[in-house]
């Protein structure tokens, strides 16, 4: 914020360009994609090794168990893409 003092008046300033927010948006879709996938898988591979010690024949159900957070984190990488998509045609614009 920047105040004026000849007419007293408020000018706003923005904290960072609109490039830098999508870049940051992006990081942190990615980013948290990635922890919760780590943090549901951790608990998931846990739970999964337990029961295979017991049986051994539910393995390929359980499987499936481990891979579904994986969409977790492929979703915060399509989010992350789209917004990145956004950037395209700011840097590909030339100069003036």
């Amino acid at each position: 914020m920047v105040v004026d003092p000849t007419t007293a008046t408020v000018a706003s300033q923005a904290l960072f360009s609109r490039e830098a927010g999508i870049a940051i948006g992006a990081g942190i879709a990615m980013a948290g994609g990635a922890l919760g996938t780590a943090w549901a898988q951790a608990s998931i591979g846990s739970a999964i090794m337990g029961v295979l010690a017991e049986k051994p024949e539910e393995a390929f159900k359980l499987i499936v168990y481990m891979a579904l957070p994986e969409l977790i984190v492929i979703l915060g990488f399509l989010v992350s893409f789209l917004m990145v998509q956004q950037l395209a045609p700011a840097a590909a614009a030339p100069a003036a």
